[in-house]
């Protein structure tokens, strides 16, 4: 693969393109927005570090799709934060004017691209690329998973005094406070962390990982950037690379875990193809009821997108 596309040259779209960049793993990257000059202001910025940094990937910044011709890859941060006094249906249909508008243009200049969607609402969004592209499901992946994971193992390394490598979870359903944490499957060095931390204490972590991004909010005004944009990151570079890695991401279900029709975060092997294999759990009944409640908060959000009128 060699030509990557971040699509929206804010804080999230330009540490996607900063951090691809120094991972120097294809020839091109097209950062494009509609903003044009502070797209060619940061690519060229981000380019300018090429010689430090020592990497040769290219960096363009345009506001022009035709510069994306041919991409392989495509990662769509485009959207607005919600704004006070905006409610959650005012934001839905102006991210999915944005998102559809943004996937219909990809489309327009390159053929069979996986996308990648970071947008908020994150699963209706990505539902929203996936229906609007006629995609195969497995070139249509959202991320969330690993950013929830991130926050919710960096937590806990804080919590036991422990190097974050050394820890592995699985996060999995709706992006927010619906996001169903799998403390069975989170592990230090392959200790089960219930051994190594108290009850109590990790529901606290829980807690604030599923609030991690309003947290963030709370503190600096605005959402966050350095992990989504790293997480995202990440995602290109294991299907890039053909890795075969395994992170929770948001998927097209078809049935598995009982939840049809919907994009919903999951355990997925991610590799030259996309979502390579979505990994069933055997989830206790607890794990599934949680689940499934995530499900169904999601749907509610995808059933308002339904509902817009078609031109959205």
């Amino acid at each position: 693969m060699r030509k990557v596309t971040v699509v929206g040259a804010g804080n999230v779209g330009a540490t996607v393109a900063d951090v691809l960049a120094h991972d120097n793993i294809v020839n091109e990257i097209v950062l494009i927005d509609l903003k044009g000059e502070m797209a060619q202001g940061k690519a060229l910025d981000i380019y300018q570090q090429a010689p430090i940094g020592e990497y040769s990937t290219r960096v363009i910044g345009t506001s022009d799709y035709r510069y994306t011709a041919n991409s392989d890859i495509v990662v769509i941060t485009a959207g607005l934060p919600r704004k006070p006094g905006m409610s959650r249906d005012d934001l839905i249909a102006i991210n999915a004017k944005i998102v559809n508008s943004v996937t219909d243009q990809i489309l327009q200049y390159s053929e069979n691209p996986i996308i990648i969607v970071v947008s908020n609402p994150l699963d209706v969004m990505t539902y929203a690329s996936l229906k609007r592209s006629g995609l195969a499901p497995n070139r249509v992946i959202g991320m969330a998973g690993i950013l929830d994971t991130a926050r919710y193992r960096a937590f806990l390394s804080l919590e036991l005094n422990v190097s974050v490598r050394d820890i592995q979870a699985v996060l999995m359903g709706g992006h927010g406070d619906t996001m169903v944490p799998l403390p069975r499957y989170t592990t230090v060095s392959g200790i089960p962390v219930t051994e190594l931390i108290a009850q109590d204490k990790l529901d606290a972590i829980i807690k604030r990982a599923q609030n991690g991004g309003g947290e963030l909010v709370q503190l600096m005004g605005t959402s966050a950037w350095y992990a989504p944009g790293a997480a995202a990151a990440q995602m290109v570079s294991a299907i890039v690379r053909d890795e075969q890695r395994i992170f929770p991401c948001c998927a097209w279900l078809t049935g598995q875990y009982g939840i049809n029709d919907l994009c919903i975060g999951v355990p997925v092997k991610l590799g030259r193809n996309g979502i390579e294999q979505v990994i069933e759990l055997q989830l206790n009944e607890e794990e599934m009821k949680l689940l499934h409640n995530s499900a169904d908060a999601v749907r509610e959000v995808v059933n308002v997108y339904n509902a817009l009128p078609a031109e959205a």
